[in-house]
């Protein structure tokens, strides 16, 4: 179900929108457009968070501030699944997952190159530069260096292009672009870690596939999938293979 976030803009701009892949009176779990920040940044740009309050508070007239726990981040250009709670309950016991790893995240991606082997795992020490918004590999011992896991499998390559799946372990800031670009594989499209093969205004090829999780309060399993934009470079493969690999 598609939802319109802000319903018409003053400035004349088309809304945006976004699909609703869970909700019930704990979460909301929706598809994150590209290009658009999870939280208020310094551009000033809308952001998500904001902008799914009043859609929330507009939906169900709910009168005075809406509560929406942000649990996990995804970076600006990224898309896909994405969980948001609605209470702080709710928030609190997310992120108790997210800290004790019960809380699972896949993507897919397209990189250029091919990988060492067709699967494998990628353990960094990554040190955050927060001036430059940059990350890099660093050796181990580093202050304020940071271990950085996620698991790979190669799913296919066409015209010089791999389709990765990626299970992440550890949540470091821009960690699969860096770990990727550091294995000699930087992501189509990411400009930051990959300016020497990608052209400006790609759009980079990173998605968020698959968001699983013990529910805050029944404790049942939950899974969110969501699968990429049938454009290039994602329809190089076929949608199928890219389904059955999140199954």
């Amino acid at each position: 179900m598609a939802q319109n976030l802000n319903g018409g803009r003053e400035d004349g701009l088309p809304p945006s929108s976004y699909d609703i892949l869970y909700e019930d009176n704990h979460l909301l779990g929706i598809v994150k457009p590209f290009n658009i920040p999870v939280q208020e940044d310094a551009t000033g740009d809308a952001d998500l968070l904001t902008l799914l309050k009043e859609d929330v508070k507009r939906r169900y007239d709910k009168p005075g501030n809406v509560f929406m726990g942000l649990v996990h981040r995804l970076d600006r250009p990224v898309g896909g699944a994405m969980i948001f709670a609605k209470t702080s309950k709710a928030a609190s016991r997310l992120s108790e997952s997210v800290r004790s790893r019960s809380f699972r995240k896949g993507y897919l991606t397209v990189v250029h190159g091919r990988l060492p082997a067709s699967s494998g795992r990628l353990r960094n020490i990554l040190l955050k530069n927060a001036k430059t918004n940059t990350v890099t590999v660093v050796r181990e011992g580093t202050p304020g260096g940071k271990e950085a896991v996620l698991d790979y499998s190669v799913l296919g390559f066409a015209e010089g292009l791999s389709l990765v799946k990626i299970d992440l372990l550890t949540g470091r800031s821009h960690q699969i672009r860096v770990q990727l670009a550091h294995a000699g594989c930087p992501l189509y499209g990411d400009q930051k870690y990959g300016a020497a093969v990608n052209k400006p205004g790609q759009q980079i090829a990173l998605w968020s596939s698959l968001v699983g999780f013990p529910h805050p309060i029944t404790k049942q399993d939950v899974e969110l999938i969501s699968m990429p934009p049938r454009q290039y470079p994602w329809d190089l493969w076929a949608a199928e293979l890219q389904e059955r690999a999140l199954r």
